[in-house]
Order: C-alpha cells, then sequence, then structure tokens
C-alpha cells in the first residue's frame, strides 16, 4: 500500500437479494482527498460508502484502513464518520448537545466539550446558535449542525451521502462551496456520493463514475469531462454528441461521411470508434464554410448561451452556442482537432449520444396516461 494510501478496496463484490451489487471492484481513497463516487441509482456507490463505513459486510474482497484489513471491526471502532440526506440530529436535544454528543460518550472533559463545540459552530458559521431548538432551523442550517456534530470526534475519514439532496438549488450551491473549504481547512478525507455530475465536478479533487457495480473511471474532474473513456462516461457528465465514426489513420476520424484531423493515435487501422464531441465546442458557421451542414430542429434559450438541436444527415446534434438560430435555418458546423475525442467502442455504444428524442420528449409524455395506484409511484 503506497504511503498516502488511506484506504483500499480490494477485489469487493457484494450480492444482495439475489442481486450482483458490486463486482470485483478495486479503489484506493488517498489521505486528504475529496474523492466523489458518481453514477445513477442503483449503481453501487452507496453500497461502497455503506462497506467503507463498516454497515455492510463485501462477500468477497477486503477492506484495509492504513495497513489493517477492517473487514470484521465494527462501524463505531473504524475512525470514520458519515452524514445521511436525512440528518438524524435528536430534537429534543438543543445545538449544543447535538454537537456535544459523541463528545459525551468518548467521555471527554466539559472543558474540552465546550471548546470543541464552540469551534465546530465557528467552522460551519452557526456562532451563536447553541440554545437553538433543532426543529427552529432550516435544511441548510440543520445540515450544518450535521456537519459538526460529524466532524467534532476528530474521525479520519468524513462519508457523505447525497447530502445536499434535500436543499434548494441556491442553497446547495452555497454549501457546496462551504464543504470544500471545510475540507482544505481540516485536511480529513472526505468520500462523497452524488448522482448530480456538477456536484461532482466543482467540489471534487477524483471523481469516481460508476454504472452497474463497475468503475467506469477514475480521474480528476477535467479529465473526466474532457477525455471520457466511454460512452456512458461521456453522456453521464454533461451533455454529448457521440456519434459512430472509424479512424482510417492516427490523427484522422472519419464520421458524417467526412474526414476530421484529431489528436488521437493508437488504433486498428479503420477500427469503429465512438467519437465524443461537447455541445460548446461545436462552431456553427455560414453553410458554404462548414465541414458539415444540418437544419435547425429545436431551440432553447439557456440564459447564458441558446441549445440548438441540428439534424445533420439523419443524426441529431446539440450545439451551445451564443448565436441566435432559428428553426428551419440550414448552417454549417466547424469543429476544431482537439474538440473532437476518441473512445473505443463499448457495451453503451450506440445508447447515447443522439438528441433525436429531444424535441419529441413532450409530445411522449403527453401521450403517457397513468392509472391511479398501479403502484409504481
Amino acid at each position: 500500500m503506497s504511503d498516502n494510501h488511506l484506504i483500499e478496496l480490494k477485489n469487493i463484490s457484494v450480492s444482495l437479494g439475489g442481486e450482483q451489487i458490486l463486482k470485483d471492484l478495486n479503489l484506493y481513497i488517498n489521505d486528504k482527498e475529496f474523492i466523489t463516487l458518481l453514477g445513477p441509482s442503483g449503481c453501487g456507490k452507496t453500497t461502497t460508502l455503506r462497506i467503507i463505513a463498516g454497515f455492510l459486510r463485501p462477500d468477497e474482497g477486503e477492506v484495509i484502513f492504513g495497513n489493517k484489513k477492517v473487514n470484521d471491526v465494527p462501524p463505531h471502532k473504524r475512525q470514520v464518520n458519515t452524514i445521511f440526506q436525512r440528518y438524524a440530529l435528536f430534537p429534543h436535544l438543543n445545538v449544543f448537545n447535538n454537537i456535544a454528543f459523541g463528545l459525551r460518550i468518548q467521555k471527554r472533559s466539559k472543558e474540552e466539550i465546550k471548546d470543541k463545540v464552540t469551534e465546530m459552530l465557528s467552522l460551519v458559521n452557526l456562532k451563536g446558535f447553541e440554545e437553538r431548538d433543532i426543529n427552529s432551523l432550516s435544511g441548510g442550517q440543520q445540515q450544518r449542525v450535521a456537519i459538526a456534530r460529524a466532524l467534532a470526534v476528530n474521525p479520519k475519514v468524513l462519508l457523505l451521502d447525497e447530502p445536499l439532496g434535500a436543499l434548494d438549488l441556491k442553497l446547495r450551491k452555497d454549501m457546496q462551496v462551504e464543504l470544500k473549504n471545510i475540507q482544505q481547512r481540516l485536511g480529513i478525507t472526505f468520500i462523497y456520493v452524488t448522482h448530480d455530475q456538477e456536484e461532482a465536478l466543482s467540489m471534487s479533487d477524483t471523481v469516481v463514475v460508476m454504472d452497474g457495480g463497475v468503475i467506469q473511471q477514475i480521474g480528476t474532474p477535467i479529465d473526466i469531462y474532457n477525455e471520457p473513456k466511454n460512452a456512458f462516461v461521456a453522456d453521464f457528465i454533461g451533455e454529448s454528441n457521440i456519434i459512430d465514426g472509424i479512424m482510417p489513420e492516427d490523427y484522422v476520424t472519419e464520421f458524417a461521411g467526412q474526414r476530421f484531423k484529431c489528436l488521437d493515435k493508437g488504433f486498428a487501422q479503420n477500427e469503429p470508434v465512438d467519437v465524443v464531441i461537447r455541445p460548446e465546442d461545436v462552431d456553427v458557421v455560414p453553410l458554404e464554410k462548414g465541414m458539415l451542414r444540418g437544419e435547425v430542429t429545436s431551440v432553447t434559450f439557456k440564459g447564458v448561451h441558446f441549445e440548438i438541436i441540428v439534424d445533420v444527415q439523419g443524426f441529431k446534434w446539440m450545439i451551445q452556442t451564443t448565436d441566435y438560430e432559428e428553426v428551419g435555418n440550414k448552417i454549417g458546423i466547424y469543429v476544431e482537432p482537439d474538440a473532437i475525442h476518441i473512445m473505443k467502442k463499448s457495451k453503451y455504444s450506440g445508447l447515447y449520444g443522439d438528441y433525436s428524442s429531444f424535441s419529441d420528449e413532450i409530445d411522449l409524455l403527453s401521450d403517457v396516461t397513468y392509472e391511479e395506484g398501479d403502484g409504481n409511484g
């Protein structure tokens, strides 16, 4: 184990109710790292968190803290603390006593407890709230109390399971900044679980993208966004146009009947590939200057830019541009070599990246009829 590795999960497999949740998962987490497990519901991210916390024992594999195997060590004996989306604060205790709870279990002196609670309240910007009733606090304030309580006992690792899920958008954004600041100030490891890609990209040192109990990619937010490993990652992290192509030779790709220069190499000659182009990297140009040409089928105003859907030979591209285009306009599309990213084909190929459904989604929704009491809510 490297000196900087705090936690290592080796060949972890878990099945629950006959269904495999994690398959041979390997992951190491560094000391003082802010690492986020990101993926859709059911991808295995919360199960991974529960294994680190000790709430769940893996069927196979080893959980290592420092250099010790801790598979059989119960949660309260691991140097971790967990914050859930439901904060589980004690409603009959005031703010001070909620934060002091773990310290009292550790049999700390009254002086120590008072000093620590004061320090924690200052850390989460709740000075002067000591005597407040928990039920009188807003969601954001309750979240801060939960963070203060979890950090008061000096855990080496803080586990956060969708902790901002119950907050409104503005408060979430504020708390993202605050959590990152707290993590940097205290210098402890945060392991964060979310399905919100923006949250993952804005806060993390490292992002672990998961699907189907398998890690799809690990990297910095910039790496994951700019160099996705497969169509699932490219689609899950932001919007992507993912087009079928081939690699005739190094630094050249072919798609939509045209050849383009790119920065990728190392593929077999004429190997089928997935070509990823982010919507913000596509330039709208006059028809005659376009590498490709298409017709605008949908325009949505997004505040900073317009999101336009363009039909190019039956494939619907998404383009983000500050220039307004009307539906029905014929436009040219220009793509620089560094905007083209080539990925190997995977089981996700062909599932994402064509926005054909984009303008039809509303029509489809109006066709769906819901039967009351069908048990699917």
